[in-house]
Parts: C-alpha cells; structure tokens; sequence
C-alpha cells in the first residue's frame, strides 16, 4: 500500500499591523487526504507571489474574500498531477491552479486548466501569460485605449505587469516612458523591452526628469504604485487622459489611521471634472470574457519578439515570506516566482 504524501504549508499565523513580518506566518505540515470523485491531487512545481496576496492578509472590506487565520496563503501555482478521480486529468499533466503556498494540494478538476510543456515554458502561465499579463492586456484595451502617438507612463515598469503594459503599449504605437526603481532596472527596460524612456523614481530629481520625458504630457498613465510617484504624475495629465487603477503598492502596508496630510481628494477631483479624466479601478476578472483574445495574440507576439519577459525565481517554499517581503519592497527584478520542486 502506497503511503499519501505530506504536505508542508505556509498558512497565516496573525493579520499584520503595518509591514508583514515572519511572525504572521507558519510552516505546517499534514498528510494529504483521499481524493473525491471529480478530484486531483497535484504535487506543486512553481508558486507565484504578486502584490494583492498583502491585501489577503487583512480582514477588511475588499473585492476578495481575507485568507482565514490558519488558513494557506493563497496564490496562483503551476502542478504536476500526481493522481487523478477527473477523466480530464491523468499523471504526470502540468496544470494551471490556484493552489497556494504549499508542496501539495487537492483541486477539483473543473479549476484546473492543462498546460503544454511543449508550447511555453510552464513558467509562463503565471506571467507573461497569465493573470499579470492579462491584467496587462485588460487594463489597456478597456480603460487605457492607447492611440498611435499618444504617451504612456506606467509604474513598477520592470514588475511581470509593468513590462508587459509598456510592451502592449508600444505594439498599439504609444510612446512608453517606464517608471522603476535602480539603474539597473531602467536600463532593462529600455533596452530589453524597448520602452522609450524609463526614469527611477528613486533620483531626488525624479519629478522633473519625468516632466523632461514627457514634455507634451501624459495621455495614459497606469497606476501600479501610488505615492510620491503619483504625485509627479498628476501635473503631468493631459485634457482626457485615462488611468488605470491596477495596484497601489506603496499604500499595502499603511495602517487604517494612515495619512498623506492634507486631504487631495478636493485636488484630485477638480482635475478629473476640469480635465475630463477617467481613472477607473479594475480587477482582471471582470474581463475573463477576453482571456481567449489574449492568449492568442500574447502568444503570437512573443512568438515574433515583440513581447517579452523576466522572471526572478526564488528556491524553496520556506523562503517564500521573505521573497514576499521583498516584493512588497521592490526588491524583486520581473516575475516573481518560487520553484517549489522541479
């Protein structure tokens, strides 16, 4: 008789206050249970970590259901089936689920959806060609509508979303001025993604060598971050510019009491009636209808070079709060992603 496998988890240990600390989270250990008709047991290969996972860790009104206590980070995963009750389903698949930050994991067959090894590399699925990089194609196709000619500003430029709505951009005939942190970073981006401009938001001058790469103005800025990279954004808004509400990274750690000062809501809002601007917040999800459109055509675009991508690959699940934290920070360089086993 073949012994069931044990899993090792991280679960959330305590909802953080501020800045998630290793204290928030726990490593667990528990032999998996028998399948289910309809079932499949995956042993978990890669892990991604992404930006909203932060949010999951607070019980506050969001567009998500908060992780329990005790309950597994969440996160998108790419699995080797290890067995199947799922006709679909047989050993040895690579699949698409949404597992968590485990070694194994039971899903019910109708979530998971098979992957070609063969196609891309499975990687992939969690980045250029998956919920990054339709986040991506989303927010610029409904909201951001870029035009031949027209300026794009988009933050975390060198992040798995940030690459891929510069390179998007550019495919529609935008001019991209890419927003990231170091040197090294801005680099990247302009002569491997091929923006135009990329300015680090880390120089004391940041604001004002942004305005000097955008010297007719922004008509599309995607918001990633927020912050003090918001604010040398703002000014720079064109008469119906569109802004893409995707994240707001430098505000996931501010605590309920958090204050920016004075209140710029009053600021704000007087641009959007005097200058007719949309900014507009979306969750990729409501889009899923388009998921067909964009895996055909990020495939072809990758397929001629014209879309590309970086990924950053962290060893081991016990090292993934730490890579979290890091993320949190900008510390990561492309797509961040934990191999969990080979």
């Amino acid at each position: 008789m073949t012994s069931k496998p044990t899993s090792s988890r991280i679960v959330l240990a305590s909802r953080p206050s501020g800045k998630p600390v290793a204290a928030n989270f726990r490593l667990e250990r528990e032999e998996v249970r028998d399948l289910a008709d309809g079932e499949v047991l995956l042993q978990i290969l890669y892990l991604s970590l992404d930006p909203y996972m932060r949010g999951r860790m607070d019980d506050a009104k969001s567009y998500a259901k908060a992780v329990e206590i005790g309950g597994v980070m969440e996160g998108g995963t790419v699995a080797r089936v290890v067995s199947s009750r799922d006709a679909a389903f047989k050993p040895g698949d690579i699949v698409l689920s949404h597992s968590g930050w485990q070694t194994h994991a039971i899903a019910d067959g109708a979530t998971l959806r098979k992957l070609d090894p063969d196609a891309a590399p499975i990687t992939a699925a969690l980045g250029i060609l998956g919920m990054p990089g339709f986040t991506a194609y989303a927010g610029l196709r409904n909201i951001g509508k870029p035009k031949a000619g027209e300026t794009l500003v988009v933050a975390a430029a060198s992040g798995a979303v940030g690459s891929a709505v510069g390179q998007i951009a550019k495919i529609f005939g935008a001019r991209v001025v890419g927003i990231a942190g170091g040197a090294d970073k801005c680099d990247y981006i302009r002569n491997e993604f091929g923006f135009d401009a990329a300015i680090d938001h880390r120089s004391g001058d940041f604001a004002s060598q942004l305005a000097a790469a955008c010297p007719n103005g922004i008509d599309i800025y995607f918001e990633n971050v927020g912050g003090h990279v918001w604010n040398a954004v703002f000014p720079l808004l064109k008469d119906f510019a569109r802004v893409p509400v995707c994240g707001l990274i430098a505000h996931y750690n501010d605590g309920a009491e958090a204050s920016e000062g004075h209140n710029q809501l009053p600021t704000v809002m007087r641009a959007v009636l005097r200058q007719s601007l949309t900014i507009r917040g979306f969750i990729q999800r409501e889009f899923v209808d388009q998921r067909p459109d964009f895996y055909r055509e990020a495939t072809k675009w990758i397929s001629e070079g014209r879309l590309r991508y970086k990924e950053d690959i962290v060893d081991g699940l016990e090292n993934a709060p730490e890579a979290f934290f890091g993320l949190l920070e900008g510390k990561n360089f492309g797509k961040l992603i934990v191999r969990i086993a080979e």
